[in-house]
């Protein structure tokens, strides 16, 4: 089932926005539903990214062309070795707390995905930024990654509404998963630490940096 446009659903449980600057905490329920009890700090990045190539006439983005159930294939995987483009490594490593020994990304999108690897064979963090040819779609997007019955709702950041979760709810190799939609864009990203704060500061950063 998908969420209807405007996506502003009850649940039975949601997580409490405190606003942009806050610490990186919080806490797990038992069996796996996850509260967070604070929205996280924004850091500042070393990057700052304009508007995103791919553009048309009016400064929309173009449609990536890619499937609603497609995830990122980054080649070579974590010896990919390509930079982010609007996600600096060292800031991955401060916001999700693990050292970055490997990225690369997915160029197949619009704009790119990222993913970010530590001494792990798993991805430490994955970030998908889809341009969709419809806010239908982009919403097929985020409820695929977020389904409605398994997640809390996710309308912390101005303009944006989806899903979030932590802990066990989310699929392995995942910790904790944030995603959003405004319009046809829609930003996903995953975690492999339980709390859905450090996606949520992830996804922040992305929206920030690429001004969407």
């Amino acid at each position: 089932m998908l969420r209807s446009l405007p996506r502003r659903l009850p649940r039975l449980s949601a997580c409490v926005a405190l606003g942009a600057v806050v610490a990186l905490t919080a806490c797990s329920a038992q069996g796996g539903q996850e509260i967070d009890d604070a929205a996280p700090t924004t850091a500042a990045t070393d990057v700052a990214v304009g508007s995103e190539g791919g553009a048309d006439a009016a400064g929309a983005a173009a449609p990536d062309g890619l499937p609603v159930a497609a995830d990122p294939e980054v080649p070579d995987g974590r010896d990919n070795g390509a930079a982010c483009p609007y996600l600096d490594s060292e800031w991955v490593a401060r916001t999700n707390g693990q050292k970055v020994t490997g990225q690369g990304i997915d160029e197949r999108s619009t704009t790119p995905a990222c993913v970010f690897w530590s001494y792990g064979e798993d991805p430490q963090l994955q970030v998908s930024v889809r341009h969709m040819a419809s806010p239908e779609e982009a919403t097929a997007v985020v409820d695929r990654a977020a389904p409605i019955e398994k997640t809390n709702p996710a309308e912390e950041i101005d303009g944006w509404s989806g899903g979030r979760t932590g802990g066990e709810l989310v699929e392995a190799p995942w910790g904790a998963l944030y995603a959003v939609t405004k319009g046809p864009t829609a930003v996903v990203v995953f975690s492999d630490q339980a709390q859905s704060v450090k996606a949520e500061a992830v996804a922040r950063e992305v929206i920030a940096n690429l001004g969407l």
